[in-house]
């Protein structure tokens, strides 16, 4: 089954970082064959969203037209997407920064600038193993860099972290 991910960010280098982290071998190997679609903006992903149905959804916050909280607003009221796993992506890390993406339906949040590993191992917690061997779980937490949130909406996945 391919896994298919929406990646909204506005910088078109992070975009291409995230798309060519996320096309890894050592990804596709943890949670199976990856489908990357990209938007460069909120609205972008607005108008994305209800063409097709994606597995995972990763969004920076600062973004014109319409920004990462409100898109994740519009996702969490959607009921196709309601229930689908999103990671945040951002400059903005403080902790008030994480909380507000946690009442808002974040599952994840990884900061900027972010290392390949925690927004790899960030995103396969999220999708989950691609077969029955838990490989991608059987693999050190992820690094400190990456925040796991419990959504409100969205019971909490993995270890519980």
């Amino acid at each position: 089954m391919v896994r298919r991910i929406l990646v909204v960010e506005d910088s078109a280098s992070t975009r291409s970082l995230v798309r060519a982290i996320l096309e890894e071998p050592a990804f596709a190997q943890a949670v199976g064959p990856v489908e990357v679609t990209e938007a460069q903006s909120g609205f972008d992903a607005m108008r994305l969203l209800p063409r097709a149905r994606y597995d995972l959804i990763l969004t920076d916050i600062n973004m014109p037209d319409v920004n990462g909280l409100e898109l994740i607003h519009f996702i969490r009221r959607s009921e196709q997407y309601r229930s689908t796993p999103l990671v945040i992506i951002s400059t903005q890390a403080t902790e008030r920064d994480v909380e507000r993406g946690r009442k808002l339906g974040a599952d994840a949040y990884v900061p900027k600038p972010f290392t390949s590993e925690s927004l790899r191992d960030a995103c396969a917690k999220l999708l989950g193993p691609s077969s029955v061997e838990d490989a991608a779980r059987s693999k050190p937490e992820p690094s400190s860099t990456a925040h796991s949130v419990e959504a409100p909406s969205v019971p909490p996945s993995g270890s519980g972290r």
